[in-house]
């Protein structure tokens, strides 16, 4: 088969062992939406291939867990009961496609009484590229072998027991003989697709900048939905690469991901953030990315328009960014998490960037976004904030924005040595139809497919009411608990 123009992308996730799944497999599609019962785990499934995204794009397990609710431990099935020396855990793993074929990947994680990566397996091409196993319970590492295929047929070495072996493949293996060109290949397959994962989330309350939701810390650099910079893959793995995003938004160039940068941050940098104007998971910023993507492509900005004209109740002839009036507050104070406390997570590293520097970065461009108001243009009924649209209205701007964007517009930072014809971004959207009636949550999913044929974007998503898909070609429904 001819795989040159395949698209790296998870085809498959495996939940052998996680929270309420046990030997659980979904196969993924382009479009697959995930429905069932409350505590079905849906959502589960979602944190799962986050935590494998997390991994893949070189954070920490210890960061890639954080978000789950209850932490490490909540990711054990229930009833799971400790061996002789007190260990629990789980077990988790995915099929990506891609040029290199379908390439494994399979994790078993010890979540208790220390959280570390005890497993890892990597197949491809019929051979077993990467095996790590923990050796030595007193060291934080892992004893890795993998595919060489010369004069040595495998290469040990000690790995780190919080990172994802395959990420760190490229830096390690040289690919002066077959198996490890073979080997390369497939890390760097892996390593593109979970890379290309952006968490949406999008939050009414946070969208219309309510004071309570700003000073939970909603509005920030951090989320699932960003990353940092890491060591790049393949040959250009330690270069700064100049990329440009495809597509008809997100074209500016930027720097590709050499080997400086602090490892384990998932979540940019705040200046790179708001600078950029790209979209955050909450979708907070939303007025600045509008301003900038109405001007960058003006056909695709007009698609947004006829979508949220079907969607929305009353007419809609525009949907655009406008200067905030002088009499309406601009709350930027509230909207500024305080830096974090050295050590802690979303702490600066050493040689960073000093907290309170990028703090009052940061508070700037929080308030030249501030500064920007979204309006919907209803014709003879004048402009009214798009604020004062409903929750499910708001949630269907918001995703739809995404959905016929890319990388360049969001807050994420794929692969930059790979150019961005080869891959494709993956949205995943827990809850997608929440607070949208039928109406809204269908004309959702057929935007989907319509960006979907284009082979830049994939979806996973849950829903609760799967008829929304009913006779839309390419989407998949996968019924959880039945």
């Amino acid at each position: 088969m001819d795989t040159g123009s395949v698209r790296p992308a998870v085809t498959e996730l495996r939940l052998s062992a996680f929270k309420t799944h046990r030997g659980i497999t979904l196969p993924l599609g382009p479009l697959t939406l995930l429905s069932g019962e409350s505590g079905s785990g849906k959502s589960s499934a979602l944190q799962a291939y986050e935590i494998l995204a997390r991994l893949g794009s070189g954070e920490s397990l210890t960061r890639a867990v954080r978000d789950v609710a209850g932490s490490a431990s909540a990711c054990v099935p229930a009833g799971s009961r400790p061996d002789e020396q007190g260990r629990r855990g789980f077990r988790i793993g995915c099929t990506i496609d891609g040029p290199a074929g379908p390439v494994d990947l399979d994790l078993a994680v010890q979540a208790e009484p220390e959280l570390r990566i005890v497993g890892e397996r990597l197949t491809g091409g019929g051979e077993t590229l990467l095996t790590t196993a923990l050796t030595d319970p007193t060291r934080p590492a892992v004893q890795a072998a993998w595919h060489t295929a010369g004069t040595t047929p495998v290469t040990r070495a000690p790995l780190p027991d919080d990172r994802l072996g395959t990420s760190l493949l490229p830096l390690r293996v040289a690919g002066k003989t077959e198996g490890q060109r073979l080997v390369l290949a497939a890390a760097e397959q892996v390593v593109v697709a979970l890379r290309s994962a952006f968490v949406c989330d999008p939050r009414p309350e946070v969208m219309r900048g309510t004071r309570a939701a700003m000073a939970a810390g909603a509005v920030g650099a951090g989320g699932t939905g960003g990353r940092a910079k890491k060591a790049g893959t393949g040959k250009a793995a330690g270069k700064g690469a100049a990329t440009t995003t495809a597509g008809s938004w997100g074209t500016r160039a930027r720097t590709g991901s050499g080997g400086g940068g602090e490892a384990g941050r998932w979540g940019r940098d705040a200046d790179d953030v708001h600078d950029e104007g790209r979209l955050r998971t909450s979708c907070d910023n939303l007025p600045a990315v509008l301003e900038r993507t109405s001007k960058e492509c003006a056909r695709r900005h007009a698609v947004l328009v006829a979508a949220v004209r079907e969607a929305c109740a009353g007419p809609v002839d525009g949907l655009r960014a406008v200067p905030r009036q002088p009499d309406q507050p601009v709350e930027v104070a509230a909207a500024v998490p305080s830096p974090a406390a050295p050590g802690a997570p979303g702490a600066p590293a050493g040689g960073g960037r000093s907290g309170s520097g990028a703090q009052r970065t940061g508070q700037g461009a929080v308030a030249e976004e501030r500064r920007l108001q979204a309006v919907v243009d209803r014709g003879t009924l004048g402009e009214m904030p798009i604020e004062q649209l409903g929750d499910g209205e708001l949630r269907f701007v918001a995703l739809a924005l995404v959905l016929l964007t890319g990388p360049g517009v969001l807050a994420m930072d794929p692969a930059g040595e790979i150019p961005s014809a080869q891959q494709q971004m993956t949205v995943m959207a827990d809850g997608m139809d929440r607070c949208m009636d039928r109406r809204q949550a269908r004309e959702l999913v057929s935007l989907a497919v319509r960006m979907a044929e284009r082979g830049h974007v994939r979806l996973l998503g849950t829903v609760r009411d799967p008829s929304v898909a009913d006779g839309l070609p390419g989407v998949q429904v996968l019924h959880l608990g039945a």
